[in-house]
């Protein structure tokens, strides 16, 4: 059986692995309260994912925030769904999971066009100008995710951050609209594009690039889940033996 190339493994894998949205799909988004909730990571893309086990090795942070505190989620390991959690006072709830660094190589076209994809025309150019166009990419990247979860009645702020290093904050929601935030390093992020995903409809998506202040406003005209995405694109640390870091963000929740 002939084998493979290091490189050829990573330019059939690259793809599959990088250019494909993270997001967390909890088995309801409005639970009783006291009632298990399954909560599932999925990798892939227009909301067609696959199931992502819980690794231990992988995760950075995974807690939920409500109103009994904040605390990690437990879960079994090499297990779908990736956490179990009860969500034991009526209101709103936040959960949130950060992943650990991975390493990654793409080639310059695969590269180039993942960049326009998610609105990091400036890479593009500042790699131009380094004369690195038609050269494979070196990346370090992870991923900021959370979803939004409502039981029963109670308060349902979620605007407090959970200092995630990127990170979409909902501000105001009401029907048919949401205001977010979009965080980098704690600090608001001026010109990120921000993107808004129908589940049901992941050919209808909203785009919108956050203001002077982080902010970006959404108009959602359908009722039913959504998720909100970004990414931010920044030059790696010298010691990772990369050139760019990026850190993925999205935010699922049910208008």
């Amino acid at each position: 059986m002939r084998r493979l190339s290091l490189m050829t493994i990573l330019l059939l894998v690259a793809p599959v692995a990088l250019a494909h949205d993270f997001w967390i799909e909890p088995s309801t988004f409005r639970p009783s309260v006291g009632e298990m909730i399954k909560i599932g990571l999925r990798v892939g893309q227009d909301w067609n994912g696959d199931p992502v086990a819980r690794d231990s090795t992988q995760i950075d942070k995974f807690i939920v925030r409500d109103n009994a505190g904040e605390r990690a989620i437990a879960g079994f390991e090499g297990h779908d769904p990736a956490g179990l959690l009860r969500v034991e006072k009526a209101g709103g709830a936040i959960v949130g999971y950060r992943s650990t660094t991975k390493f990654l190589e793409l080639p310059p076209e695969k590269f180039e066009q993942y960049l326009r994809d998610e609105g990091l025309e400036r890479i593009i150019d500042a790699r131009a100008k380094r004369g690195e166009s038609k050269k494979p990419s070196r990346e370090i990247y992870s991923r900021c995710v959370k979803s939004l979860l409502i039981a029963g009645d109670g308060p349902t702020k979620f605007d407090k951050p959970l200092r995630f290093r990127y990170e979409i904050v909902p501000v105001t929601m009401t029907a048919g609209a949401i205001d977010v935030r979009v965080l980098y390093e704690s600090k608001p992020l001026a010109g990120a594009l921000v993107v808004a995903m129908h589940r049901d409809d992941p050919l209808l998506r909203i785009r919108v690039r956050s203001d002077a202040k982080g902010r970006a406003s959404f108009q959602l005209p359908k009722r039913g889940v959504w998720m909100i995405k970004s990414v931010q694109m920044i030059a790696a640390p010298a010691s990772s033996g990369a050139d760019w870091e990026s850190l993925w963000a999205s935010l699922t929740f049910e208008q």
